[in-house]
């Protein structure tokens, strides 16, 4: 069993994992919206394996027979102004979550719950993995986004990308 206040930070973790499948979902919406079906494609993938994320710690929590408390999704918000700017976001929400996942092991760590600290850093690898990926297309957007034959290559190659469930 976890302590309630391990228990209370992992019900919040699974929340924000489900507003980031939610957020993922509005952003490929708005990307197929303009055109960008590449784009939209790496969206609608980032958002399944957020919700993956969210059942990985709804599984752990009921497994270490605890309570999950399934909170209100808030509705995203974001300014959809250029591809630039909607990648800029997702950075800026990434790290928010590393934050968050970093609260969550500090937290592991003062209730001496070394099993949840554990399982966590998959969590906290995940985390640096995500941001770089991020980064990567920043960079590239900065690069080159601008030119239309970039952004359609740019589009074309965040089209291969396929989802691979995680395994739970």
């Amino acid at each position: 069993m976890i302590s309630d206040k391990v228990r209370d930070i992992l019900n919040e973790q699974i929340n924000k994992e489900f507003y980031s499948a939610y957020l993922y979902l509005s952003m490929s919406a708005y990307f197929s919206e303009i055109g960008l079906y590449g784009f939209s494609n790496w969206a609608k993938i980032q958002s399944k394996e957020e919700i993956d994320h969210g059942m990985i710690l709804f599984e752990y929590v009921l497994g270490r027979n605890s309570q999950v408390h399934l909170g209100q999704i808030s509705t995203p918000s974001f300014d959809l102004n250029s591809p630039l700017d909607v990648f800029e976001q997702i950075y800026m929400h990434e790290r928010s979550i590393t934050e968050a996942i970093d609260c969550v092991a500090h937290m592991t760590e003062g209730e001496c719950d070394l099993a949840t600290r554990n399982f966590i850093d998959w969590y906290l690898n995940e985390q640096i993995e995500e941001e770089a990926e991020v980064s990567r297309i920043i960079a590239k957007l900065k690069a080159f986004g601008a030119e239309k034959s970039a952004l359609y290559l740019i589009d074309r190659e965040l089209s291969a990308r396929e989802y691979s469930p995680i395994d739970y």
